[in-house]
């Protein structure tokens, strides 16, 4: 479970939100909604560690794994597409990249032995034989071709990358995801197998997008933005709608019976 805790953010005299208090559970999908400006993306980055809050905290169980959509498109241009795709899952990646190394020596010890199975049941528990394909399976889902799979990213265009960057948050069944604007750049085909995996996606989703249609899709909760607040609803982005709608109509109804009993 992801929880925030009293969380504050002011940048100036503006204050961006004040005494926040969520918890993010699994098998949910929240959408993050508000104006622009209203702070959507930078409470993404406050769930992911990126910003630290003047006050409160986030905490997330420590042997649960974030997954970040990430937006810098140019970030590994020198990896190629394949390792990019896995680098979503740090850890896997570091294990592999070290047993290789310890079998890579040509002096390869009694010690280093031990240490390469203990890397190797470990990688055996993240999955780590199937990673490639995977990986790949990704890829040829978001229709990066296979020939461009051991290209490097610096190789692709901008909207292949986008791709490629979204299979890498995808990667490896996070325990958290998040997603900010994942519909950007993308095509009906690719936005529709989007919203039925992260359907079937079993964990903790959370995504900013302007994208009405597929919040109502794959949103099981609306957390809007707005004064400095964040108030969760139960539902898609269209029963956030008429749920809001309909508080809007109570509230102006109490203003107005309060001025004629003011008069």
């Amino acid at each position: 479970m992801l929880q925030v805790n009293g969380v504050s953010l002011q940048y100036g005299s503006k204050k961006l939100f004040e005494d926040v208090n969520l918890k993010f559970t699994k098998g949910n999908c929240y959408g993050i909604i508000g104006a622009n400006g209203a702070g959507k993306s930078t409470f993404l980055k406050v769930l992911s560690g990126e910003i630290e809050p003047q006050k409160g905290y986030v905490s997330l169980d420590k042997n649960e794994r974030m997954s970040v959509l990430q937006q810098n498109q140019n970030m590994y241009d020198d990896q190629t597409v394949l390792r990019t795709v896995m680098l979503g899952y740090k850890r896997l990646v570091d294990v592999m990249d070290e047993k290789d190394a310890l079998y890579a020596n040509p002096d390869f010890s009694e010690e280093d032995g031990i240490k390469a199975a203990e890397l190797e049941s470990e990688f055996a528990e993240m999955n780590g034989y199937d990673a490639e394909y995977q990986a790949s399976q990704l890829l040829n889902a978001l229709e990066i071709p296979e020939e461009l799979h051991y290209a490097l990213m610096s190789e692709l265009d901008a909207k292949q990358k986008v791709r490629v960057l979204l299979a890498q948050a995808l990667f490896g069944d996070p325990d958290v995801l998040l997603l900010d604007e994942p519909t950007n750049n993308l095509d009906i085909k690719t936005v529709r197998w989007l919203e039925n995996y992260l359907m079937d996606f079993e964990n903790t989703i959370i995504i900013v997008s302007h994208n009405r249609h597929f919040l109502n899709k794959v949103c099981t909760n609306i957390c809007d933005v707005d004064f400095g607040k964040i108030n969760m609803y139960v539902g898609n982005y269209d029963f956030w709608y008429q749920t809001s709608q309909l508080l809007a109509r109570q509230q102006k109804e109490q203003n107005k019976k309060a001025e004629q009993r003011a008069k």
